[in-house]
């Protein structure tokens, strides 16, 4: 295993940019902006490396993108109905940044910060950032790490650790998009997903959840079985009407806390490749790049479009600190937010 560095100059500072390379030659690109994913290389069924992962040619465009592309969104990724939130009986206001809602906690968020970074060992490399007592509105300073992990087996593990030293709220994620062709290929329509969930949430015209935990049987979303991305994505269905496509949150199937379990796996049939996420977190927001036209640049030179790209992001659910019933996004001093998410590509 190798681990190279690049620098780069930004409107926010100075950006790296780390490349682990394995054994075989397949490699992950990680980025100090947003500790984000900027470029997964990995073989195809002839042995042809490709970037699967949506990213741009300018390393600055990363900044304050609106799909939010390959970065740990936070201190709540996803959506907080209204901006608001209580806790221990005290109101706390976020700014609006998405409708009437609060997404991905807020317009800087984590996603654009620049966080500190080292290397680990030669096949790791550990990003930490501090977010401050009531920045962008949210309580408690807060310690946050993220660990990517890169084998020769060409699996990725993202380890994401916090502590704080008042009650806060968290929830964090990775929002890379994927495209097992290549990120240059086009649509990810024909793609077939399938997902360990049973149950998904349904949400108002505002994409915040309802509360109820719908069955997916007999509706568009299901994908207990492999299915292509495609087939059902028009369909007469109030929700795929709502995003203009899949940006959903999923149930895990059997989640409990702390355990480990595959809930997702993606393949391509024309590259061969095939993605399988494991995790343990007890959701996984779907979302198929629904308004992906007019981001910046790709790192190929082109545009990306609608649908050319699919996220997976493994987290709690949105509006979780609205809905008593929903696991707890409540971090107290004292305690310890460790989940993990694993890609595995083959």
């Amino acid at each position: 295993m190798t681990i190279t560095t690049r620098q780069f100059d930004s409107p926010k500072g100075n950006i790296t940019h780390y490349t682990l390379t394995n054994a075989s030659g397949a490699s992950v690109t990680l980025s100090t902006l947003g500790a984000g994913i900027t470029a997964v290389r990995v073989p195809d069924r002839d042995g042809k490396l490709d970037n699967v992962v949506l990213g741009y040619r300018d390393a600055a465009s990363w900044i304050a993108d609106g799909p939010c592309a390959g970065k740990i969104p936070g201190r709540f990724a996803n959506r907080i109905a209204r901006g608001h939130f209580s806790l221990d009986g005290k109101d706390y206001t976020l700014a609006i940044n998405n409708g009437p809602n609060a997404l991905h906690g807020g317009p800087e968020g984590f996603m654009n910060r620049i966080w500190d970074a080292k290397t680990v060992g030669d096949d790791s490399v550990l990003f930490i950032y501090v977010a401050e007592d009531g920045e962008e509105g949210y309580p408690g300073n807060l310690t946050v790490t993220a660990k990517y992990t890169w084998t020769d087996n060409n699996e990725l593990t993202l380890s994401l650790m916090a502590e704080t030293d008042a009650p806060t709220i968290i929830n964090l994620t990775n929002h890379a998009y994927f495209n097992l062709d290549g990120e240059d290929s086009g649509t990810v329509l024909d793609h077939q997903l399938r997902l360990d969930a049973s149950h998904y949430l349904p949400t108002d015209e505002t994409q915040i959840p309802t509360g109820e935990l719908a069955p997916v049987n007999g509706t568009p979303m299901d994908f207990t079985s492999f299915k292509k991305i495609g087939r059902d994505i028009e369909a007469d269905f109030t929700p795929l009407k709502i995003g203009k496509g899949y940006d959903h949150c999923w149930v895990v199937d059997g989640y409990e806390k702390g355990v480990m379990r595959e809930v997702a796996v993606l393949k391509a049939s024309k590259s061969g490749r095939k993605l399988v996420v494991m995790t343990t977190q007890p959701g996984m927001q779907i979302y198929t790049g629904n308004w992906l036209e007019g981001c910046p640049e790709s790192v190929s030179g082109h545009r990306y479009h609608d649908y050319d790209g699919v996220a997976i992001e493994c987290q709690n659910f949105p509006d979780a600190p609205n809905k008593p019933d929903f696991p707890s996004p409540i971090l107290r001093p004292g305690e310890e937010f460790d989940e993990t998410i694993k890609f595995i590509f083959k």
